[in-house]
């Protein structure tokens, strides 16, 4: 899972980018695609996919009847999404040239019911991280659900060793060819529940180098917890 730092070099080629990131995933992405929907999407719920990408997330949302806000910062990864959704879907897609950033500036506060944010947020910094977990927060609903998958360090300390290591090479080619870095997140239960997010759920997949993570905005009279 090391080698998404590589996701990096593929994003400056939309058109390859799903052969490529299935590669790279050993077939398995479509696997996270439906099971981020299965968590978020149904029919008339309103859902944002941060850093959409190619609309995989928002593909497999709307294919379960949810209105999707589909944004990313790149004009070529949106034409592929839209060509790919061309045909009709249960549910609509709103594809925006927008940065995570920028969400506070296009969203109505407590207008949402879902927001993802897959293979994108190992992208922002630290400090961009909790900014955009704020407006985040603060454009879903009571009750709206988070979820964030993407590339995390495995635990257990010879896993983290080895991964670390062929990590450190693919993240060094990666900046060479695209003058960028991404970062492994550190600890995405911490980081959910700073930010005021509860009930916390995740699940770890690919021998622990990648998770996929559920949490709630809190009601004002309900405190963290997780469950990992």
């Amino acid at each position: 899972m090391s080698t998404f730092a590589y996701m990096r070099v593929l994003e400056s080629a939309p058109d390859r980018y799903d052969r490529g990131i299935r590669i790279l995933s050993r077939g398995r992405i479509d696997e996270v695609y439906s099971r981020i929907a299965d968590l978020v999407a149904a029919p008339g719920r309103r859902v944002l996919d941060i850093g959409c990408g190619t609309g995989g997330v928002s593909i497999a949302c709307a294919a379960r009847g949810a209105d999707v806000v589909g944004i990313d910062w790149s004009p070529g990864m949106l034409e592929v999404a839209k060509a790919k959704a061309k045909r009709p879907l249960p549910g609509r897609v709103e594809w925006l040239e927008l940065g995570a950033a920028e969400v506070g500036d296009r969203l109505a506060e407590g207008s949402l019911d879902a927001a993802v944010a897959c293979l994108s947020f190992s992208e922002f910094s630290e400090e961009e991280q909790a900014y955009v977990l704020e407006v985040v927060r603060s454009r879903l609903r009571p009750g709206g659900v988070l979820v964030i998958a993407d590339e995390v360090v495995p635990r257990p300390r010879l896993r983290r060793i080895a991964y670390r290591l062929r990590r450190a090479l693919v993240a060094a080619i990666t900046y060479v060819l695209t003058q960028a870095r991404t970062r492994p997140l550190k600890d995405p239960t911490s980081l959910v529940a700073r930010a005021g997010f509860v009930d916390i759920e995740s699940v770890r997949l690919w021998s622990g180098s990648f998770v996929i993570l559920r949490a709630l905005r809190g009601r004002e009279d309900g405190g963290p917890s997780a469950r990992v």
